[in-house]
């Protein structure tokens, strides 16, 4: 399992993910799950991964090749067509895979994020799902998560919005990855982060975070001490 978030405010695009593959409580590894596509001036595209790691390197590597009807996700004129590649890229895979997988009674299972802009459109994020279809981060909804997502969500559900500041989200960000840090095993550290601003065309933030990082421990600590001391100011109940 994994978790992976994107937050989308009118300032920019933060996205996180962690790096823990594991099949079994025996055999856990570290694997990057944010690939980064683009061309200074013209576009800048984050694109992070949940579910069977060798079917969402599998999709990594055609996307990096290009379709066989030549697209390629660099050439992308917009960000819907960007996810149509995307999850053309996926029913490829699940074309050339599926078969041997379900021989073996293994799930066809992968989910992808995808953020960014592409010059002449707006900064988007998608959702793409394992049948290569995707929905998108509209209005009512500022943020998107793939993989073990419940535990970090509550954080989100309360505060993000799309006047949020880019330095907001990043902390918001940050919380969530920590509930599930703290909640689930199989999501582990280091955590890639990458921020993207609205309209500039290139990377503000590429960052790897590990264990040891101050700013990670300090969002840590005084988050865990920010509820204990929010709870105990809950008033006693009356009955």
């Amino acid at each position: 399992m994994t978790y992976c978030v994107g937050l989308k405010m009118r300032a920019g695009l933060v996205m996180l993910s962690d790096t823990r593959t594991n099949a079994g409580v025996d055999n856990i590894s570290t694997y990057r799950k944010t690939t980064l596509w683009g061309r200074p001036g013209k576009s800048v595209l984050c694109l992070t991964a949940a579910g069977n790691l060798a079917i969402t390197q599998a999709v990594v590597n055609r996307l990096r090749r290009g379709l066989e009807d030549g697209r390629h996700l660099d050439d992308a004129p917009d960000m819907v067509s960007a996810a149509e590649i995307v999850g053309e890229s996926i029913r490829a895979v699940h074309r050339a895979d599926g078969p041997a997988l379900e021989a073996h009674d293994t799930a066809f299972n992968v989910t992808f994020l995808l953020g960014g802009q592409i010059r002449g459109d707006e900064l988007r994020l998608f959702q793409i799902y394992s049948a290569g279809n995707f929905i998108e981060a509209m209005s009512d909804t500022h943020y998107l998560q793939i993989g073990e997502h419940k535990y970090g969500k509550p954080i989100l559900d309360r505060v993000m919005g799309p006047e949020t500041r880019i330095h907001d989200a990043i902390k918001l960000a940050m919380i969530s990855m920590d509930s599930t840090l703290r909640s689930n095993l199989s999501v582990g550290m280091p955590i890639d982060l990458t921020v993207i601003r609205t309209d500039t065309f290139e990377y503000d933030l590429e960052r790897r975070i590990d264990e040891t990082d101050p700013y990670f421990l300090s969002i840590r600590q005084r988050w865990s001490e920010a509820l204990r001391a929010a709870y105990l100011d809950l008033p006693d109940p009356e009955w």
